[in-house]
């Protein structure tokens, strides 16, 4: 994730003649990716009221759910450490408790309380780590120490955990829940045909003109499009994968998908796509279900309600729930 250096408006306008609906993208940078915002049939003056406002939400969120650089969270990290409760902020109330509960749903595959595992295997940085990875006695350290979400205790708006071991990164979620908080903002305003994309992750309201969008899935082996899935009325796609941030050394490559179990990084699943309703939850159970693998996604996927799932593992087979094989339409190669 690195710092919000520019905020980047492009608009693009696609209409047979002014008296017809029109697509409309406009593109800012943040989170360390590119967010895409389309509107359908949306008036000028709104589009550029809803593409502000979610601007300064972004960046307001970038602030504030950093894991490494000075902020809010920062200061949460450095009071749990020292074992002292801190006061939370009131936009991150909201996500501890809602990734909390997540985390107990997936059994603890995603949590948000591994970010000094993350800072261990080089993970908390701008930059794609070098050299080695963490030696196996400090991974040893880690996985003893066990820190989970439910070591936290938040009553009102105060903080504190039982366990000086936890330190907060919402980076395996912080998309899916900005994407939500960007769609309630268009809502507000009255639009109900729109996606917003962060990063090829998104969610999708309404529909184009009457036609459902139709969203590609990336082919975690080689690129371009693996599947296309069309989506109407609400839904997010979002996709987990190892094939965009890892570590490489002497030839192996570690994803930065790390299983709290074992303090190592994940083998075996190469992408996960979720289909839901809700991007947080999406984002959150995408991530789970790569750590689950081929042998426990379609429990841990059960235990948080996801009933579209596909699966690409290291041998490029694919896995699929049977909600999400009849919705996917795969592209010849």
């Amino acid at each position: 994730m690195r710092k919000v250096a520019l905020i980047v408006f492009t608009l693009w306008a696609v209409a047979a003649c002014h008296q017809e609906p029109q697509s409309s993208q406009y593109e800012l940078y943040v989170f360390g990716t590119m967010v895409g915002i389309t509107l359908y049939g949306v008036e000028e003056e709104v589009e550029q009221t809803a593409v502000s406002r979610i601007t300064q939400d972004f960046q307001r969120m970038h602030h504030d759910w950093h894991a490494w650089e000075p902020g809010p969270l920062v200061d949460i990290n450095q009071a749990l450490a020292q074992g002292q409760s801190i006061r939370v902020i009131p936009s991150l109330i909201p996500i501890i408790e809602q990734s909390r509960e997540l985390s107990r749903q997936s059994e603890g595959l995603f949590d948000p309380a591994i970010g000094g595992l993350l800072n261990l295997w080089g993970f908390q940085s701008s930059v794609r780590p070098n050299g080695p990875p963490p030696d196996d006695a400090a991974i040893a350290r880690w996985v003893k120490a066990a820190p989970r979400m439910d070591d936290l205790t938040l009553d009102g708006d105060m903080l504190s955990s039982s366990n000086p071991a936890v330190q907060l990164d919402f980076g395996a979620f912080a998309k899916g829940y900005a994407v939500d908080l960007a769609i309630e903002r268009l809502r507000e305003l009255g639009i109900e045909n729109a996606i917003v994309n962060a990063g090829g992750d998104l969610r999708a309201i309404g529909s184009k003109g009457g036609e459902p969008w139709r969203v590609g899935v990336r082919h975690p082996q080689g690129g371009g499009v693996l599947a296309t899935i069309e989506v109407s009325g609400d839904e997010s796609v979002f996709t987990s994968g190892n094939y965009e941030r890892y570590r490489e050394h002497e030839g192996v490559r570690y994803t930065h998908i790390l299983d709290p179990r074992t303090g190592m990084p994940v083998n075996g699943i190469t992408s996960v796509t979720v289909l839901h309703d809700n991007g947080a939850v999406a984002d959150a159970a995408a991530t789970a279900l790569v750590v689950a693998g081929t042998q426990d996604w379609e429990r841990i996927a059960a235990r948080m309600g996801i009933s579209h799932v596909m699966l690409v593992d290291d041998e490029g087979g694919i896995h699929m729930s049977p909600a999400m094989r009849e919705r996917v339409q795969f592209q010849e190669q």
